[in-house]
């Protein structure tokens, strides 16, 4: 790759990844997240219901030279919306357990993420301060994120997290700065929700989850098709299979419609 090349996929990386912060408590840290990211050059910030004021004095004086990441901050009510486009979303987690396996170290993580966010729009997903993502919210992510430190003390400051695993995402994208462009093409986040809330549907219609608790199998469906990566035409394709898992089970759908799935 030229001089010129590598610039312009730098500059994509840059405007296509977004940190998003979920339910933040402190003003402090939102500003610190800002100064993090205009260090490594991102300017993509997401706040899902923040328990503060971004733009108060508190977060400005944090931020720094960093205000203009803080004023261009876009706010959601919940984490599905703030990751709609994004076709990879990497949620951090200190916590082990049943439903948060496959845990990446933040130099994995950015490996993987590297040759996908130069040409499609991923995130980073960090969650409260005292309690972080819930169960429910890292089932929106495709791979998780633990940063390994020291039993002591385990939780590590906020914006000290968003630095360091964009300080990966740096070092990878140094690594990878001769790495041609062209990898696979990606369902985006809202696709895949559809799909599992599609499946979930199917799967209780014919019995297959348990209707007091369906989403403790459907949670091990995420963790292996995320695993995989699927495109629009593979969502398509599970898609048809479901709804001839509907239509066997009773419900509805014309045989035209079927094809179109699998197209």
């Amino acid at each position: 790759m030229t001089i010129v090349e590598v610039a312009e996929t730098e500059n994509r990386v840059k405007s296509q990844l977004a940190v998003v912060l979920v339910e933040s408590q402190g003003a402090l840290n939102i500003g610190s997240v800002c100064r993090a990211m205009l260090n490594f050059g991102f300017t993509d910030l997401r706040l899902v219901n923040p328990q503060v004021d971004h733009l108060s004095q508190d977060a400005r004086l944090m931020a720094v030279k960093a205000a203009s990441v803080l004023e261009s901050a876009q706010v959601f009510q919940t984490l599905e919306d703030a990751l709609v486009g994004c076709v990879l979303s990497f949620g951090t987690t200190r916590r082990f357990g049943r439903y948060r396996e496959g845990l990446l170290h933040p130099t994995e993580a950015a490996n993987r993420l590297s040759p996908v966010v130069q040409d499609n729009p991923v995130a980073l997903v960090f969650g409260r301060e005292d309690r972080g993502l819930f169960t429910s919210e890292l089932d929106l992510c495709q791979h998780f994120i633990t940063i390994p430190t020291d039993e002591n003390l385990p939780s590590m400051n906020l914006a000290q997290a968003v630095s360091l695993c964009l300080y990966e995402v740096s070092q990878a994208k140094g690594r990878q700065k001769d790495h041609v462009s062209g990898c696979k093409k990606l369902a985006n986040n809202e696709t895949l929700e559809s799909m599992y809330q599609h499946m979930r549907q199917s799967l209780l219609d014919i019995g297959y989850l348990d209707p007091q608790n369906p989403d403790h199998i459907l949670r091990a469906f995420r963790r292996i098709l995320n695993r995989s990566g699927l495109n629009d035409r593979e969502v398509r394709i599970l898609r048809g299979l479901f709804n001839q898992i509907d239509l066997y089970a009773g419900h509805k759908f014309s045989q035209k419609s079927l094809r179109e799935n699998d197209e």
